[in-house]
């Protein structure tokens, strides 16, 4: 199989992105793929839900882009087996104005990852919860997008806005790109809202939705201020059981 590259991307903060990467990551990695997750996202929080702290890394993302820094120097082998995190932090806010004169500004990254792709099965972007320059440059590079999607009234909304940029990358940057699917996520079975938009959204995209769909889970939200993904901190927990299925349906569409 040749490496896929998605990225997990949503303009809304919030809807579960990083929970998405960083779980999806690690079960995938469980089930002996060998996966990249590659934080591009300023604030960092998939390094810190592997257990990283990001204030003392000397080298992320950031540095490796502007040739500061190699991606040797920089990856981070993470406490699950098959599983590297390629970190940022605050630093990588700069990136839009260090390329903003650069002809080639949207396509960094993309040249970037044909150096290192052949390492990997899956290259999971955390996107930024913005359609700035960081995320065009995610989609440019991909291969597929997957959206997160949070089970609320006005999340529809926001995926228009987001379908709509992804429809322009697709004819003016990268005539490749495809939707992964989508993926429902916060899930709360007690409220009449949350299966209207699970309906809604299942009616809109068919066959591009998710089977699965998480809930709503206290353990996911608790398990990055350990530092650890949900397999590992509570691997019986309702999240920790719809991500394992999410791997699963995962690699049976890329078959």
């Amino acid at each position: 199989m040749m490496c896929k590259v998605i990225s997990i991307t949503n303009q809304k903060g919030g809807v579960g992105k990083t929970t998405t990467a960083v779980n999806l990551g690690a079960y995938l990695a469980d089930l002996g793929k060998k996966i990249l997750i590659l934080d591009f996202d300023p604030q960092g929080n998939a390094g810190s839900g592997l257990g990283v702290d990001i204030t003392e890394i000397e080298s992320t993302v950031y540095e490796v882009l502007l040739g500061d820094s190699t991606y040797e120097e920089t990856v981070i082998v993470t406490k699950v087996k098959n599983l590297s995190l390629l970190p940022s932090n605050i630093d990588l806010s700069g990136l839009e104005v260090d390329l903003r004169d650069n002809p080639d500004k949207d396509h960094i990254l993309k040249k970037f990852l044909k150096t290192i792709e052949h390492n990997f099965d899956f290259i999971l972007i955390d996107c930024p919860p913005s359609l700035g320059a960081l995320t065009i440059n995610a989609l440019v590079a991909s291969n597929s997008v997957l959206i997160p999607l949070q089970c609320e009234y006005f999340a529809l909304e926001g995926l228009t806005q987001l379908l709509r940029i992804i429809n322009l990358v697709q004819k003016k940057l990268n005539t490749e790109l495809e939707l992964e699917g989508i993926l429902l996520t916060m899930y709360d079975s007690r409220t009449n809202l949350a299966s209207q938009v699970v309906s809604d959204v299942r009616a809109h995209f068919s066959a591009k939705v998710f089977e699965v769909i998480i809930p709503r889970n206290v353990k996911l939200s608790e398990a990055p201020s350990f530092g650890e993904p949900i397999g590992i901190y509570d691997p019986d927990s309702s999240g920790a059981l719809a991500y394992k299925k999410m791997a699963r349906e995962l690699i049976d569409k890329n078959k």
